[in-house]
């Protein structure tokens, strides 16, 4: 991504209210949210909000969208985000040469980043020892739908796949599917409905109903598949 991007989708005012689900990921990553967070495409600040609990020292947003820098910036300013946030307008190549951070996390980024070996490769290099890499994406290539298409995604990913672009830095701390439920409905998707944007009254069933069985069924599989993927990288 470049600082002159512009985001294609417009499924983040779709799912900012999409609680349930932000909360479910946020029990499997809070632990790590610590010191100076740097959050790459942040978006319209939905995830930070139920991210960022105070337990970061600073929290960097990092978004190359101006509209969605706007947005942000806005946001902190009405109060609306925690005071502890800042807001740049770019990518990692924008930052100062010598800034690290303790934690860097991708929620539902990578896969908008054509190149994601060489930016995985940039954030390890930005990393204090002992910090923490955190990746959330869409998985499985074969549930790629026209709504991956629609909003920009160049894939969705597995355990293979996303092992295959770690850095020899970084090593393994958790990797886990989640939303069992979720992966059904967008098999459905694919080989049905073939939307490229859900309903809000669809998006709604989901995070109400689907994500709290999700919580349990994904335990009972052992994290074995999911709609989503869920990587922990430590800096060795």
């Amino acid at each position: 991504m470049n600082t002159d991007y512009k985001y294609p989708g417009e499924e983040l005012q779709l799912f900012e209210t999409a609680t349930n689900w932000k909360n479910y990921f946020a029990g499997h990553i809070s632990a790590y949210l610590t010191g100076k967070v740097l959050e790459a495409g942040a978006g319209i600040g939905g995830t930070t909000l139920l991210l960022n609990k105070g337990k970061a020292e600073n929290w960097l947003l990092l978004e190359p969208d101006e509209k969605m820098c706007q947005i942000l910036q806005q946001k902190i300013n009405d109060k609306l985000l925690p005071s502890n946030c800042k807001v740049i307008q770019g990518t990692l190549d924008t930052l100062g040469k010598n800034e690290r951070f303790d934690c860097i996390i991708y929620i539902d980024v990578l896969e908008h980043i054509e190149d994601d070996a060489a930016e995985v490769m940039k954030a390890a290099g930005r990393l204090e020892q002992d910090g923490y890499l955190i990746i959330l994406s869409p998985a499985f290539q074969f549930l790629f739908s026209p709504f991956d298409k629609a909003i920009g995604h160049y894939r969705r990913y597995n355990r293979k796949t996303v092992s295959a672009i770690q850095p020899a830095s970084l090593a393994q701390v958790k990797i886990a599917y989640l939303d069992s439920v979720g992966f059904f409905a967008s098999l459905l998707n694919k080989l049905l409905l073939q939307q490229s944007y859900p309903a809000k009254k669809q998006v709604q069933l989901w995070d109400q109903w689907m994500i709290p069985v999700s919580r349990f069924m994904d335990r009972i599989f052992f994290y074995s598949f999911g709609k989503s993927i869920l990587v922990v990288w430590k800096k060795q």
